[in-house]
């Protein structure tokens, strides 16, 4: 039990000539690809993490500075603003109320219905 500790620390399994020795040096290998694998893996997710959190907040200022614009133009639109806004340049709401024009068609004869 001893010698086969102190041969694991000196690595003695890996120096062997016989044909182990080739066989453990491929599975550290393949163990320390699938490590770098993992870890490049990882970083990756991590990367994509931290883009989707930057998008999602930009998506909120966004929405609030949409709201705010509308709300802004909501205000602008009314009625008592515009009217404010033309009194300073002097250009008074009509005391006549509108009329609605109503433009009768005359409805065009037909080759036939002329005819008949």
């Amino acid at each position: 039990m001893k010698n086969g500790v102190y041969d694991i620390l000196k690595a003695r399994f890996l120096i062997n000539e016989d044909a182990n020795a080739a066989k453990n040096w491929r599975f550290i290998v393949f163990v320390i690809l699938l490590a770098i694998i993992m870890i490049a893996n990882t970083q990756r997710y991590e990367q994509k993490v931290f883009k989707i959190i930057a998008l999602t907040n930009e998506v909120k200022e966004l929405r609030s500075e949409f709201v705010d614009r509308r709300s802004e133009l909501m205000k602008l639109k009314m009625e008592s603003t515009v009217s404010d806004k033309m009194v300073e340049k002097q250009i008074f709401p009509s005391a006549v109320p509108p009329t609605k024009i109503k433009v009768k068609k005359e409805e065009e004869k037909s080759f036939f219905n002329k005819f008949f």
